[in-house]
């Protein structure tokens, strides 16, 4: 089994100017219930599907399988998808050893700014750039898979 751990917080400040890259990102959700989430993600030129469900009760700790599969594929499926598709930009920005990846929301999810970083173990120590702001890895809201049935425009 492949385990993802990962900490998401908001962004307050200026952080493009440091990303070494930066790809586009639609995706939906053929199930968006929080134990067991199956993702369908066009990014860039790929695409895949995801399957994800939690491990640990903190939220931090998640079971996670992904195939890659045809764009055409994926355009098909996003059609059976529940109400709500994200679309965001993202970029990889290198802190210390640990590379963030910042989300630029659009659409009903305009305004968000989102950052994640893997870690290997839940209590790994990290350096934490003067953009980051307030730590949001226990709020179910934040989870793109709830971001489409509670966009952030509707907060």
């Amino acid at each position: 089994m492949n385990y993802e751990i990962e900490r998401k917080f908001l962004v307050t400040g200026e952080y493009k100017s440091q990303a070494f890259t930066h790809w586009r990102i639609v995706q939906g959700y053929l199930s968006s219930v929080p134990k067991r989430v199956v993702r369908i993600r066009i990014k860039g030129d790929f695409a895949y599907i995801t399957v994800k469900s939690t491990v640990s009760g903190n939220g931090l700790t998640r079971y996670e399988w992904e195939k890659e599969i045809p764009v055409s594929d994926a355009e098909d499926m996003l059609q059976f998808c529940e109400k709500e598709i994200i679309e965001k930009t993202r970029y990889l920005v290198k802190v210390g050893a640990h590379i963030f990846e910042v989300d630029e929301f659009y659409g009903s999810n305009e305004g968000l700014l989102m950052a994640e970083v893997e870690l290997q173990s839940e209590d790994e120590v990290f350096e934490k750039p003067d953009w980051l702001g307030k730590e949001v890895t226990h709020d179910v809201r934040y989870y793109n898979s709830m971001l489409v049935k509670n966009p952030y425009s509707e907060w």
